[in-house]
């Protein structure tokens, strides 16, 4: 189908006053559909809306690609609708242990997708970055209040990557005959690591290892 034959489809249909200029920008990505704009595309395209997503990240996302409306999301979490619409056009999350634990479910989050699509991941960064460059165990009831993992997988995620940055700190460090760093690489790689923390989290703490 052509941009035209979907705006066509989109007004027929829908009542949609969509154009095809519009349609080809969805499909370039330069432009986003609102939800409902998304839902009547994926009936014109026979697919779910998941289907035309590609990795969804916020909330709002999540609950499409479910198919799911929001006060039919707020009640499977335990909230009121317009509490839930509020975060989710926060994009920060503000449930309790057991709203979190309901919304990963009823979405069917993974660890890493709960704290990409509530907003957590630069506060995550920000605790894993002091976590492998101090004390690791002052950081585990802060972290644990992010990342809905069991507490030991989460300290044993965290000593692994504390004793992966320092033997690599230990590893880089080249000195002269006064005492000086000549390569100067220490910096560098200790940058290159933490620019990563997270992905790097993610990859220790993958419960399949």
């Amino acid at each position: 189908m052509a941009p035209g034959h979907v705006a066509y489809g989109l007004g027929a249909q829908y009542g949609l006053r969509i154009t095809a200029e519009t349609v080809a920008a969805w499909e370039r990505g330069l432009a986003l559909p609102t939800e409902y704009e998304l839902t009547a595309l994926a009936g014109v395209l026979w697919c779910a809306p998941g289907e035309l997503l590609t990795a969804a990240r916020s909330l709002r996302e999540h609950r499409v690609s479910r198919d799911l409306a929001p006060d039919e999301l707020a009640a499977e979490v335990g909230m009121a609708t317009s509490a839930y619409l509020r975060m989710e056009e926060s994009g920060r999350w503000r449930g309790n242990e057991r709203q979190s634990a309901a919304l990963s479910k009823a979405l069917g989050l993974t660890p890493a997708d709960f704290v990409t699509a509530t907003g957590r991941d630069e506060e995550l960064a920000g605790l894993l970055r002091s976590a492998v460059t101090t004390r690791w165990q002052a950081y585990i009831r802060p972290v644990s209040k992010l990342v809905p993992l069991d507490r030991r997988r989460l300290q044993e995620t965290l000593e692994q990557l504390h004793g992966d940055y320092q033997a690599l700190m230990a590893s880089t460090l080249s000195w002269n005959s006064t005492g000086t760093d000549r390569a100067g690489g220490t910096g560098e790689a200790g940058r290159a690591f933490l620019a990563r923390i997270v992905p790097r989290f993610w990859e220790a703490a993958d419960p399949r290892d």
